[in-house]
């Protein structure tokens, strides 16, 4: 019996630490990478992105011609409060800018690249986005942990309130996913500094997914490090809450709680098709919500 403990300690440690890591998974790009390529469904381009001086994208279409498109990218580099440099891409369209600058907490896979047309659509409602890697993540230095995606956010909103240049109306925050689950927090630590929250298909709190993937096993293997729920009630601006019926990934009633926690004035948006695709099927409503939270209506 005396054997056993140890080995029952063991076994729980190795659980937790796995249950504990499957939150990110990040997708690194090669620091000496020169290009990618993308489909572009909504805007029907197939486009290459090529990689300058400090990963400063352009683009060219499929015949190598420069790519003709609505707005701009630039490339944008700053560092978190442990040091580590990320990598994030400002998109700004070139025309119809509607006052609204947008910082985008993407999920926990993939990365700058590989989400960069999930976002494009908020650009044609002329949106501008701080879209940017989190530690771990595409040209992003560090190791992808939850408590460094925190510090990730924190700097990114930052180096936006920073911008010296920024002639934004209204700065919100979007977050899909873990993205979303994470933007509950920022939005709580920083709401004199924006004036709404996005929340699209994020789990109410990192136990309640855990135990919907592992049952009560995981909901007592996985620390909570931050809580949307708890996040989401310190915050007091405009909350628009999206969600898919069609959810495979995260609970549709997750959203529902994150809704059912947060304080008025609120929307709940439900809507149909796969886990945060709501830019690429209900960019117009989306947007239209949006600008009525913020007092745009005439957007």
């Amino acid at each position: 019996m005396n054997r056993l403990i140890p080995i029952l300690l063991m076994s729980l440690m190795l659980h937790s630490c796995a249950f504990n890591n499957m939150f990110l998974q990040p997708d690194k790009i090669p620091k000496d990478a020169k290009k990618a390529t993308l489909i572009d469904h909504q805007g029907k381009d197939t486009l290459i992105i090529h990689f300058g001086e400090n990963h400063q994208p352009t683009f060219t279409d499929s015949n190598g011609d420069p790519a003709k498109l609505g707005y701009t990218v630039k490339n944008a580099l700053f560092k978190n409060s442990i040091g580590n440099q990320l990598n994030g891409w400002i998109i700004s369209p070139k025309e119809d800018y509607n006052g609204t600058t947008v910082l985008f907490l993407h999920g926990n896979a993939g990365n700058i690249v590989t989400q960069f047309t999930g976002v494009l659509p908020l650009v044609r409602q002329g949106f501008e986005i701080l879209f940017f890697d989190y530690s771990g993540f595409g040209f992003s230095e560090g190791k992808a942990t939850r408590e460094n995606v925190l510090l990730d956010a924190t700097a990114a909103l930052e180096y936006l309130l920073k911008q010296q240049n920024s002639s934004y109306e209204h700065l919100i925050i979007y977050g899909q996913s873990l993205g979303g689950h994470l933007a509950t927090k920022i939005a709580a630590q920083n709401e004199a500094d924006i004036d709404a929250l996005v929340v699209e298909g994020a789990f109410s709190s990192h136990k309640d997914i855990a135990a919907e993937t592992a049952g009560i096993f995981g909901r007592i293997l996985v620390a909570e490090k931050y809580s949307g729920l708890k996040a989401i009630q310190d915050f007091q601006k405009p909350v628009l809450i999206i969600h898919s019926t069609e959810d495979e990934t995260v609970p549709f009633e997750q959203g529902k709680k994150l809704f059912d926690y947060a304080n008025e004035p609120k929307t709940f948006y439900e809507i149909e098709k796969c886990h945060i695709c709501g830019p690429l099927f209900y960019s117009d409503e989306i947007a239209s919500k949006i600008n009525e939270m913020l007092g745009q209506t005439d957007q």
